[in-house]
């Protein structure tokens, strides 16, 4: 199956940072995520433009999708679909894109 999804180096060492996170308490939960993360990701690719803006983040340019307690900001009118970054949704979102300012 062709990925329909790009990871931007920000966003694969998030996940990598969540995984790592949650495998200290339990490696197979941290496996199960991972599996469900890609999963997931696939489908978004497959249905580009799902989710909402943020204009006070970011331009309409990213789309965000919200998958568990997790924030997936996505580049959306490429081909393959390019996440830029996956953060809690606990995070202050402002002060994380103001940090992380995508091209």
């Amino acid at each position: 199956m062709k990925r329909t999804f790009l990871l931007t180096p920000e966003a694969k060492k998030d996940l990598q940072d969540i995984l790592s996170e949650i495998a200290q308490d339990s490696p197979a939960t941290a496996e199960r995520l991972r599996r469900e993360f890609f999963s997931a990701l696939q489908r978004l690719g497959q249905s580009p433009g799902i989710g909402h803006y943020h204009e006070e983040l970011l331009s309409k340019k990213y789309r965000f999708w919200n998958f568990y307690s997790y924030v997936v900001a996505y580049a959306w009118q490429t081909k393959p679909i390019r996440i830029i970054s996956i953060v809690h949704g606990a995070r202050h979102l402002a002060a994380f894109f103001v940090a992380r300012k995508p091209d």
